[in-house]
């Protein structure tokens, strides 16, 4: 059991417990989040003056004395798979992977092996564990969807780049092939997105007080006699937006099974091309960017001849 003592300054006096928290962890790099602050204190492992009876939104004196009691950080059952990864760029506090369509990216119940996370294990010796089911992974593609992935080393990074992510300062870039010809060379699709009320592992456009606002911009790279190939933008990230915004304009992308009727494309015409962020070590503007894998290429020059 390891406790700590955070005293509050004439600045932060007045600020939210769970703020103060979470800027005092990643000042001594314990790796906490504010979720993960909040889920301390809902569990007593926070007091302020020995109380532990306190809700995140408690706004601090400088008075209180805080105190944090974490236990050593739970061992994962996760096992190292040797499965092969294509490594773009590698550091001491991230690495930037190419992941191949088909692969899951983290275990989930019921399946276990054969993920990225389980390849990450055998390929890295350290990667944050914020999530300890879930190490290094920041953020995530879906199972058909190839492309970069930043992976974090160490919860500190992890931190820093979650927080880009939740502010959305990520710059991503995905290509896609979509059927039909589109109307407009660039546009934007703003449609908020909620679960499907019928088929609950769906997503869909939706107005009720359920959805979250996502907004996507493309533009039209090329367009063919029945297809159209296209370079996304997502400013938010909802689960599976892309996919769920371009089947509500009519023009699902291509191999899509859940949003899409078209078996014109082997697989999900998807591909996470570029990702650029902050570094969290060197403060500096980095991107990285991936090739379009060869279906994309064979299918598009094939629909260049016809």
């Amino acid at each position: 059991m390891q406790e700590y003592v955070v005293k509050v300054s004439d600045a932060e006096e007045g600020m939210r417990l769970d703020l103060l928290l979470s800027a005092f962890s990643k000042e001594e790099n314990l790796g906490l989040s504010r979720t993960s602050v909040q889920e301390l204190i809902s569990k007593n492992r926070i007091s302020v003056n020995g109380s532990s009876d306190i809700k995140p939104h408690y706004k601090v004196k400088k008075t209180d004395k805080i105190r944090i009691s974490l236990e050593e950080k739970i061992k994962t059952s996760l096992q190292p798979e040797d499965i092969p990864l294509e490594v773009l760029y590698e550091d001491k506090d991230l690495a930037i992977i190419n992941k191949p369509v088909g692969l899951v990216v983290h275990p989930a119940p019921g399946n276990r092996e054969h993920t990225l996370v389980n390849a990450l294990l055998f390929r890295f010796k350290d990667l944050s564990d914020i999530n300890p089911q879930r190490p290094g992974i920041v953020h995530r593609l879906d199972k058909d969807t190839s492309g970069i992935l930043v992976i974090a080393k160490n919860n500190s990074s992890h931190l820093k780049l979650a927080g880009q992510f939740a502010d959305h300062s990520i710059k991503r870039k995905y290509a896609a092939i979509v059927k039909g010809r589109m109307e407009f060379d660039e546009n934007v699709i703003e449609a908020p997105i909620a679960r499907h009320v019928i088929k609950r592992e769906n997503m869909a456009v939706d107005y009720s007080d359920k959805s979250r606002y996502a907004k996507t911009y493309y533009r039209t790279l090329k367009r063919f006699d029945d297809y159209s190939l296209l370079q996304l933008e997502p400013f938010t990230g909802r689960t599976h937006q892309l996919r769920v915004h371009l089947a509500f304009i009519g023009h699902p992308i291509l191999g899509d099974k859940k949003y899409g009727k078209s078996n014109d494309f082997g697989r999900l015409a998807l591909h996470a091309q570029s990702l650029g962020f902050i570094h969290p070590s060197s403060g500096k503007f980095v991107e990285f960017n991936s090739l379009l894998p060869h279906e994309f290429l064979a299918f598009t020059a094939a629909a260049n001849k016809t």
